[in-house]
């Protein structure tokens, strides 16, 4: 294994961590947003990452994170009963969003965290390479 893939590692979880802060920041940007039905109420969701291992070929370009996709949230919402809101249905409930705040919140700070200790990856490995050129000073 090159010491360059560590780049390619370390990039390819920022960006995954990129995309998982952007869907944190969209369920929180919805999370009061309200429905006259499930089917029109904003559903949380998110992101699902697998591992990508480097193959017995030496493949450099398969090592890393890669984003599988961004998949809704199965919790149930939540159903207040507001009968005079524009949105209310016929029983005069309307529906929340199934985003947990809370959850959302912890997301996006393991998200920055995770990003945060990429950057430090990228830049250790860059002073190492810089320090193992100047050796040969």
């Amino acid at each position: 294994m090159s010491l360059f893939n560590v780049f390619d590692i370390a990039g390819s979880a920022m960006s995954a961590e990129s995309v998982r802060l952007n869907v944190t920041s969209s369920n929180l940007a919805n999370a009061q947003s309200v429905g006259g039905s499930e089917a029109e109420t904003y559903h949380a969701r998110h992101p699902v990452f697998s591992a990508v291992m480097q193959s017995l070929q030496g493949d450099a370009a398969s090592v890393g994170v890669r984003v599988d996709g961004i998949v809704e949230s199965q919790t149930p919402m939540q159903q207040r009963y507001q009968p005079h809101h524009p949105l209310a249905n016929e029983e005069g409930y309307v529906f929340l969003p199934n985003v947990n705040i809370v959850d959302e919140m912890a997301n996006m700070i393991s998200a920055s965290r995770s990003y945060q200790s990429n950057v430090e990856v990228l830049n250790t490995s860059k002073q190492l390479m810089l320090a193992t050129l100047r050796m040969g000073q």
